[in-house]
Order: C-alpha cells, then sequence, then structure tokens
C-alpha cells in the first residue's frame, strides 16, 4: 500500500504530512507526561510549529547545510521535532545511544565533529558537560529537562530546549525564506543522517545514509505491508537505530499511524495497556520473556489447565497453517479460554508485531501465531537502511525472514570460492529459489553510501560491484531468506567440524528455565554454554523444594539447582546433532545487559566481552577436556 503522501526526502515527507493534516486534529505522536498521567496527543500542526521554532533558533546559531547535529536520547517527542528540524535546515543527525558511557559519546562527537548535541535527561546532560572539552568543534549543548544538578546550567555552553525554542520564535520570521530555500533544495543523494553502528567488536562506525537510502527503504516496506491512518505505533526501541526509525517512526507516520512512546523499555507491559497500539515494533528479546512468562505460567497450572492450554495451541497452530471447519469452531472456543487473555495483555487491538534486530526462534515465533498474534519478521543492517527482506501478513513462514523487498538483491556468495551462487530480487515474486548456505550480500538504494571518516571499512563492506557484504550466512528457502548465523561467530571445534551457535541458543531460549545463553566451544571436543536463569523462575522452585540461599551467587551454586539445568540440557540436546550438543554448562549470577557491557545498545550479545569477562568459568568447562 503506497504512503500517504508523495516524497523523495525525509524534508518532503514532513512538508507534505503537515499540509495533508493542515486543518485537522489527527494525532501524530502522543506521550505521558507523567507516569500516572494518560496520553498526551499531539497534532501535525502543533508538530509543524514546534519543528519551524526550533529549525528557526538553528538557522539563527549558524547551522550550514551539511553540519552535523547529535542527538543523546531516550525516545521522546522532542527526538522527533529536533530530527526534523535538523533535516529542514539540511543539516545530519547524528543520534548516539543513551546507554552508551560518556567515553564512547565523546568519540562519536568527536568523529562526526557534531556542531551541537541536544539531550534528554540530567544523566545524558551530565555525560555531556564531562566531555565538552575534549570536543573542539561542539558549541553547544541543549537539555531538553531542567536538570535537577543546577550547577550543569553554569556551564557557559548549556542551556535549556525551552529557551532556545523561545529564542527560536523570535528569529522565526527572520529566516522563514531560508528555511523554505533549504527544505526545497534538498536532495535525495544528500546525508540524512549517521547512524553510528552499536558494534559487538571495535570502536562504532558511523554508516551515511542518505535521504535516498531511507526513503526507498520506507516505501519498499509500504509495499510490503499494509498500515494506514487507523493503526497505532508503540516506540520504545532507540531511535538512533534504523530499525525503529525507519520502520516504526518514517513508515509509520507516512502511512498516517500515530506514534506513540512509551515511557521506557521497562514500562512497555503497561505502556501497551495504556497506548492500545495495533502495531509494536520490537527485538525478539521482548517475545522470548513473553514466552517464557507464559509457558511458566502454563506449568505451573493445574494438569486440566494445561491440557486446554495445549490443545489450544495445537488449534491455534492447525488455524494459522489453512485449516478451517470444525477447527474454525474449536479456535473461537480456544480464543475464549486462553487467548484472548494474552491479547487483552498487549492492549487488546494488535494487527501485528515486527520483529527484527536478531533471530527470532522459529518455536516462539509459531507460538505467537498460534495465538492470532501474527509476528512479521524482517532482516537488514544498519547499512541496508535497514530492511532488506521481511514476511508479510498471510505469508509468514516462522524460521525465515521472509522475502526481499522492492527495489533491493540479495545475494548468496559461496563460503568455499567466494562466487555469487544464487541472488533474488524483490521484484522476482513468485519464486521457489532454494540455495546453498553462504554469505548473504544486498545491493540496491538501500545500500548505505559509506562510513564517515573510514574509507578502509567502506572498502571492506561494499565491493566493486556494489554488493554489500553483511557477514551473515544464510540461504535461500522456496524463496524466502534463512538466517544461520554470523559468519565470525562460527565455531571451529577440535574435530574441525564448522558450529554455528545461533541456532543453538535460539533452540534453549524456549526454555522456561533459561534467560539468556552463550555457547562456546573453539577448538574444543565438545560445546559449552553460558546460561544467565529466569531468575523469577528459578527463585520459585527455589521456595518449592526449601533450598535455602541469600543471594544469586547462591542460588546457582545449589546442587539442586545444578541438577535442575542438567536436566533441562539433556532434554533440550537431544534435538542436536552429536557435534552440537550441550556437554557442560555453567550458569551465571546476573543477567547479560547494556549496562554491564555485555551487550549491544540492541540487545546483541557481545560474545567476545563475555568470553573474556567469563572466562574463567570457559576454562573450568574444559579443564578435563
Amino acid at each position: 500500500m503506497p504512503a500517504i503522501v508523495a516524497f523523495e526526502t525525509l524534508t518532503d515527507l514532513f512538508i507534505n504530512l503537515t499540509r495533508k493534516y493542515e486543518n485537522s486534529t489527527k494525532t501524530a505522536f502522543a506521550y505521558k507526561t507523567t507516569p500516572s498521567s494518560d496520553y498526551k496527543p499531539v497534532t501535525w500542526h502543533a508538530v509543524k510549529e514546534d519543528v519551524t521554532v526550533l529549525a528557526s533558533y538553528l538557522l539563527d546559531k549558524g547551522v550550514e547545510k551539511g553540519d552535523r547535529v547529535a542527538i543523546l536520547s531516550e525516545n521522546r517527542y522532542e527526538w522527533a521535532v529536533t530530527d526534523f528540524a535538523i533535516q529542514m535546515t539540511g543539516a545530519i543527525n547524528v543520534s548516539i545511544y543513551s546507554t552508551l558511557p560518556s567515553s564512547q559519546c565523546e568519540y562519536i562527537l568527536q568523529d562526526s565533529g557534531a556542531k551541537i548535541l541536544f539531550v534528554s535527561t540530567g544523566i545524558q546532560l551530565k555525560k555531556a558537560v564531562e566531555i565538552v572539552d575534549n570536543c573542539p568543534e561542539l558549541e553547544s549543548i541543549i537539555a531538553f529537562d531542567e536538570p535537577k544538578v543546577k550547577k550543569y546550567l553554569e556551564n557557559g555552553n548549556v542551556k535549556l530546549y525551552d529557551t532556545v525554542c523561545r529564542e527560536g520564535l523570535k528569529a522565526e520570521s527572520l529566516h522563514a525564506d531560508e528555511l523554505r530555500r533549504r527544505a526545497i533544495q534538498t536532495k535525495p543523494e544528500d546525508v540524512a543522517t549517521l547512524v553510528y553502528t552499536s558494534g559487538t567488536t571495535g570502536k562504532p562506525k558511523g554508516a551515511i545514509l542518505s535521504h535516498r537510502n531511507i526513503v526507498s527503504n520506507v516505501k519498499a516496506i509500504h509495499d510490503a505491508i499494509k498500515i494506514d491512518e487507523n493503526d497505532r505505533c508503540l516506540s520504545f526501541l532507540p531511535l538512533c537505530h534504523t530499525f525503529e526509525r525507519t520502520v516504526g517512526y518514517y513508515a509509520a507516520i507516512a502511512g498516517g499511524v500515530e506514534v506513540f512512546y512509551a515511557e521506557s523499555v521497562d514500562t512497555v507491559a503497561k505502556n501497551m495497556l495504556e497506548a492500545r497500539p495495533t502495531i509494536v515494533v520490537s527485538v525478539p528479546r521482548l517475545f522470548e520473556k513473553i514466552y517464557n512468562l507464559v509457558h511458566k505460567n502454563v506449568q505451573e497450572g493445574s494438569a486440566i489447565q494445561q491440557a486446554i492450554f495445549n490443545w489450544a495451541l495445537n488449534v491455534g497452530e492447525e488455524y494459522w497453517k489453512g485449516k478451517r471447519g470444525l477447527v474454525s469452531l474449536q479456535k473461537t472456543l480456544a480464543d475464549r479460554l486462553v487467548f484472548d487473555k494474552l491479547k487483552q495483555r498487549t492492549g487488546g487491538r494488535i494487527r501485528f508485531f515486527v520483529s527484527g534486530g536478531a533471530a527470532l526462534p522459529a518455536d516462539i515465533g509459531t507460538f505467537f501465531m498460534s495465538a492470532g498474534l501474527s509476528i512479521l519478521e524482517g532482516y537488514g543492517l544498519t547499512e541496508t537502511s535497514p530492511v532488506m527482506t521481511c514476511n508479510r501478513p498471510g505469508e509468514e513462514v516462522m524460521g525465515t525472514v521472509g522475502r526481499v523487498v522492492n527495489g533491493v538483491t540479495v545475494g548468496i556468495r559461496s563460503l568455499q570460492n567466494g562466487r555469487l551462487t544464487a541472488r533474488l530480487s524483490g521484484e522476482d515474486y513468485p519464486s521457489a529459489l532454494d540455495s546453498e548456505e553462504g554469505e548473504i550480500l544486498n545491493r540496491g538504494p538501500n545500500t548505505m553510501k559509506g562510513y564517515w571518516n573510514n574509507e578502509q571499512a567502506t572498502k571492506e563492506m561494499i565491493d566493486e560491484e556494489g554488493w554489500l557484504h553483511t557477514g551473515d550466512v544464510g540461504r535461500f528457502v522456496n524463496g524466502r531468506l534463512k538466517i544461520t548465523d554470523r559468519i565470525k561467530h562460527m565455531i571451529v571445534n577440535a574435530g574441525g567440524k564448522n558450529i554455528y551457535p545461533g541456532p543453538i541458543e535460539d533452540l534453549f531460549k524456549t526454555s522456561p528455565w533459561i534467560d539468556q545463553i552463550v555457547v562456546v566451544g573453539e577448538k574444543k571436543s565438545f560445546m559449552g554454554a553460558l546460561i544467565v536463569p529466569n531468575f523469577e523462575a528459578l527463585k520459585k522452585y527455589a521456595k518449592q523444594n526449601h533450598i535455602d540461599y541469600e543471594s544469586n551467587t547462591e542460588l546457582i551454586r545449589s546442587d539442586s539447582t545444578r541438577n535442575l539445568y542438567s536436566r533441562e540440557i539433556r532434554s533440550f540436546s537431544k534435538d542436536l546433532a552429536s557435534h552440537e550438543k550441550i556437554r557442560d554448562f555453567r550458569l551465571i549470577s546476573h543477567e547479560f545487559s547494556v549496562e554491564t557491557g555485555e551487550l549491544t545498545p540492541t540487545l546483541k550479545v557481545k560474545r567476545r566481552v563475555i568470553e573474556e569477562k567469563h572466562g574463567d568459568l570457559i576454562a573450568e568447562m574444559f579443564e578435563d577436556e
């Protein structure tokens, strides 16, 4: 379904949306002012006024086309206003994850040469004040919130957002003509944003994304998925990541979708009930947690409750896979007894979830589909703006990331001889192409212009024929892309067998006792695993079995706990090949997180960091090898 307005640049998108809704009360965005408040809607007319005022301020302070303006903030309404103000002036948005430490923020500001930095809370302002003296090109810091620590305002570089907007309002008439000229003169090939990859290794690299890169991807999304003015999206993934920005922001508003901001990642469950979205964009971690919570609750129920749940799940799967007749009647009953309760917990209006950023375990996807909660899984990279493939509504195939989107070509490159062995374009459907496994390549208007200040890394990523090398391994199955894992994640055991840990980990993530898992075993004779227990489930087990403990560390050292996980590992390993089976494991007393440095801001595992941090436990596992 095409977007509701025509556009070739992000400035076109903003101008044409505000024209379309000029005399309308249509909600563009909504946010909560306090945890107990209702959502406050913002009309497109108000958005236009706010963006114009802020853009006028930027022009008044000498921001030129191509200047870099950075945002260090969680998702919120001011983020969108600042982004569009940057685009309207022809400047470049430099997005920074709010979870990054000040040292990494400093690196990005220095590398990008950002002129102005917008920050959200006092926590982010503190980082900015700490590093401003080490960023010579940074002229000012603008804080969305008034900080509780008033001394930060004594820094001559710091201004409050409200103050800046008042100044912009006074300067609006002076810069009206220049602002119109800048917006009109923005070209598709102009740079819209620098997105610094979160990176599981090394320093972040700034992917240069043009207006054409992003706009082509937004249009491809609309070709694949119907979204319209009746939809509402709950936004909580970081807007500085291309997945949320392209799918849950630009593509959403291009379809007239209302964007409601969650208060935080921790309040998503509560905010779904309040916002009642029809679309939720997420990473698999959310679905894994819901899946494990539901299954754990079922396990704690009576034998009759368990039987009803399993019956409902079987009926739901048969219905999803196309069986009707008697199954339709059974599905109505299954919904009433089981699934309607789950749907109500999501707000009761979900049309579909969108999953990306990492692989979604097929069993978890099947569970949601069987419950009548569709998950459309897609695939892409920051460097591809990001969508390369996606499952379409009514065509969901769990275990795959769907068909190639329009305008994009995906190739498979042999890992043995480096030759291109298969390729599919979005326009090639219907195609039943099957291929051998190899590295996944991308070519199309969604391919980034390169890495900022890093020509060598650009050449390593994009070859002379324009193919972008993703570093991921996969193959086509009946015309749909199936991901195996990252090339660099491949483990070569002592016997020379190549083992990809991702699919093994996905299998174990369906266990209600396991929260997170990292498979290890490079050059070893067997596979081992570092496991973060589902501590909520484990503590209930400890209470029921009279296990005394004073900390997580004591709990995971208990013989009873060890035996529980040994049984679980053996049970799941039955479905694995001999060289893939987990023969030993160690339990970790804390969750892998962004704060501990073990996850990227997009919740991908930093394997090298985890292996270094827990090297002693890994050595224990293999000491008797």
